[in-house]
Parts: C-alpha cells; sequence; structure tokens
C-alpha cells in the first residue's frame, strides 16, 4: 500500500501544475508539514532534496480607548524549509523563522521520518506538538487572516516546537482516513507562571533550554487522533499532559510534582462553498496556592473561522483570481472560578470578532486586509477595554 501522504502529494501537485486552487487547509492536518509547493516540485523533479519558504508583511493601525500608538509596518515572518528524501520512505524537513526581521530566531522543525508502513511511522527530532489543528498547519499563506487564533497562541502556545520521539500514521477506513500522532516530549516549563503576563500564560512555558534538555527529567505525552473525509474535511482531538515544574534538585525532593493538562477540539470542513474551521481547548493546571488568584488553573477559549469565497475571476493579467470574505469569532477565559474570599465571579476573559478580505492570486500567495474589535476584561469584572483596528499586508510561499 502506498504512503497516504505520498498520494496527497502527487495529487495537489497535478492541479498545482495545472494553475488550478489547492485547498491546502482540508488535507490530513497530519502531514500538513509536507503539504508545501516547493516539497510538490521536488516530488515532480525527482530531486533528491529541495529548499523552501514563505514570508509575511503587514501594516497596524490600533487603539484601546481611543489610545494608539499610531501606524506601523511590520516584517512579521520570514521562514527558511529544507527537505530530503534521503532514502526510500526515509524523509528529512526542517524550518527555520526569522520573526520580527531577525529580533527573533527559533529553528521551529528539524525531524525525520522513518515509515515502516503508511500506518507506523517513527517520528523523532524538534516536532510541533500536535494540540489542535493550527500548531501544525500554521503557514501563514494557508490562512485568511493577519493575526493567528488568540486561542492558538495565548492558551496552546503555538507555535510549539519540542524534542521528541514517537509514532504517527494513517489508516484508511473505506471513504475516511484516521490519523494518530503519540509522542513523549520534553514538555512546557515553569515560565507558564513565572512570567510577566501575571498569569498562567502556557506560552511563557517554552523555555529555550527544552531543545537540550527536560527541566524535571519527566516527559510529557502528547496524542493527537482524527478522522478526516475527502472533499468534507476533518475533526481531531488531542491531549497533552506532563509535569511542568522542577521538583527534584540533586535527588532531593524540592516541591510537588505540579502537572499540566491541555485537551482541544479542532474542526475544519466544507458545506457548499462555506468553509468552516476552529478549536477549542481546555487547560487544566496544578498551580500553587501562594502565587496569587490571578494565576488560573483552569482556562478554556475558542475560535471559529467561516470562509466564503464570493467571487473568481480574472484580474488585469492574472488568471483565477479568487475573492473571500471571513470572520472569525474569538473567546478566551484565562481564569475560570470564583474568588476565595468572596465568591465572586473571576473575570479574566475576552471576546473578540474580525473581519477580513483576502485576495489570493493562487493557492500560494494573497493580500488581506482584516479589521479587530476585541473587549477585554480584567480580573475584577470593570468595564472590558476596547481595542479596535485595522491590518493590510500579504504572505506567500516561495
Amino acid at each position: 500500500m502506498k504512503p497516504i501522504f505520498i498520494l496527497l502529494l502527487l495529487s495537489m501537485t497535478s492541479q498545482w501544475l495545472a494553475a488550478q486552487d489547492v485547498d491546502t487547509l482540508n488535507l490530513t492536518n497530519k502531514d500538513a508539514v509536507y503539504q508545501r509547493p516547493f516539497i510538490y516540485e521536488e516530488q515532480r523533479s525527482n530531486l533528491s532534496a529541495a529548499v523552501g519558504g514563505y514570508l509575511e508583511a503587514n501594516t497596524n493601525y490600533f487603539s484601546t480607548d481611543g489610545i494608539s500608538e499610531g501606524y506601523s509596518m511590520e516584517m512579521r515572518r520570514f521562514n527558511i524549509f529544507l527537505y530530503s528524501t534521503i532514502k526510500e520512505r526515509i524523509k528529512f524537513i526542517s524550518e527555520l523563522e526569522f520573526g520580527h526581521g531577525t529580533e527573533e530566531i527559533e529553528l521551529e522543525t528539524a525531524l525525520m521520518d522513518f515509515e515502516l508502513h503508511p500506518s507506523l511511522i517513527f517520528r523523532a527530532g524538534i516536532l510541533l506538538v500536535p494540540i489542535g489543528y493550527f500548531n501544525q498547519n500554521q503557514d501563514s499563506p494557508k490562512w485568511e487572516f493577519i493575526d493567528r487564533p488568540l486561542v492558538s497562541t495565548n492558551l496552546i502556545p503555538s507555535t510549539y516546537s519540542d524534542v521528541g520521539l514517537g509514532l504517527h500514521g494513517t489508516i484508511p477506513i473505506r471513504d475516511f482516513s484516521f490519523t494518530y500522532e503519540t509522542y513523549l516530549i520534553n514538555g512546557l516549563q515553569e515560565g507558564i507562571i513565572t512570567n510577566e503576563e501575571n498569569r498562567t500564560f502556557l506560552r511563557a512555558g517554552k523555555g529555550e533550554e527544552r531543545f537540550g534538555e527536560d527541566n524535571n527529567g519527566s516527559p510529557a505525552f502528547t496524542t493527537r487522533l482524527a478522522l478526516n473525509k475527502r472533499k468534507f474535511g476533518e475533526i481531531g482531538i488531542s491531549g497533552y499532559i506532563g509535569n511542568y515544574n522542577i521538583f527534584k534538585k540533586d535527588g532531593l525532593p524540592i516541591d510537588e510534582k505540579r502537572s499540566l493538562l491541555i485537551g482541544a477540539l479542532d474542526y475544519n470542513f466544507s458545506i457548499k462553498k462555506v468553509k468552516f474551521l476552529g478549536e477549542i481547548a481546555y487547560i487544566k493546571a496544578d498551580i500553587p496556592s501562594d502565587v496569587g488568584q490571578n494565576f488560573g488553573n483552569t482556562q478554556w477559549g475558542f475560535h471559529t473561522d467561516l470562509i466564503y469565497p464570493f467571487w473568481q475571476g480574472k484580474l488585469f493579467s492574472w488568471q483565477n483570481i479568487i475573492l473571500n470574505a471571513s470572520l472569525r469569532f474569538e473567546y478566551l477565559d484565562y481564569n475560570v472560578g470564583k474568588f476565595r474570599d468572596t465568591d465572586s465571579n473571576i473575570s479574566d476573559h475576552l471576546y473578540s470578532i474580525m473581519p477580513s478580505i483576502g485576495l489570493r492570486f493562487s493557492p500560494n500567495t494573497l493580500l488581506r486586509m482584516s479589521y479587530r474589535y476585541q473587549w477585554d476584561t480584567d480580573l475584577f469584572g470593570n468595564p472590558p477595554a476596547k481595542t479596535a483596528g485595522f491590518q493590510f499586508g500579504f504572505a506567500s510561499y516561495f
């Protein structure tokens, strides 16, 4: 049986060469790391290695309660991919990201896949942790919005890469594909509560040393299971569990083991021309009582995107241009619960709505414009701070 991701790549390659629109968000999410145009070219040309990447830039203008820092331009990301078929059924892929020019440089992926069978592939290296849909499918040219979903960045700490190893595979079931991933990784660290945000914030737990060693010698476990139906979409459930704190030093116990649990449900499907995709995330963390009630032990949130292609045609000399109208709804609750002293609700949450227009010149290149309106309510439930702003930018693979 041929590997299902090779069949997907070959199918996409033939459509790409015929200048047809390839719906990269409607493929098996597990293999999103291989759903990039430079790999299609490598497959077509029988090369042993290939180089590619993407870039995105945008302008921003935001104000909060009428106060603004003005207009600014941003080179948000410049990413380089390297890919090689080392030997039949042995593949290597890596991604190096330059964020905000050279302000942030991060190795996001550097992994090898050893395919014993399409249903049993051993993976090891720096991998994208399979929590939710977005973390493994976050290349900017695939998305209609300039900003990444807040639930995927402020709750699930995307982009979240870690050193690990494990198994993944695809099992065909009639008209469906069942995919699974299961890995042991070093895991998130104590920054989730020792951070400048002054709240439980998982993104701050991505310690730079995680690529070199586990901070507590206790690997975390992560998994994602999904069911995919071609031309309809995919639904997945995923989870992460691990200890985030240092509980031993020189072999002696210095703290209790403090666990972190992340659960997510993601979906991506189409009904006629309308595409729906989103994530729901739930977080449960063992937080020490002495750090303060602003650090929540329970968080949850979601985002839902609706995308509708309302025009397709010719623009100047460009053929098959698509104009998409999109709308995103978001909600985050950073601290679910009540104050111990007053039994009143803790109100550290936000709502956001974001309409967007995207002009796609090809599946790989687009111009887009977004507007955000956001309500942020503080810990004590005071009237929300209101943020509004416009963004305009582009994103493209190369």
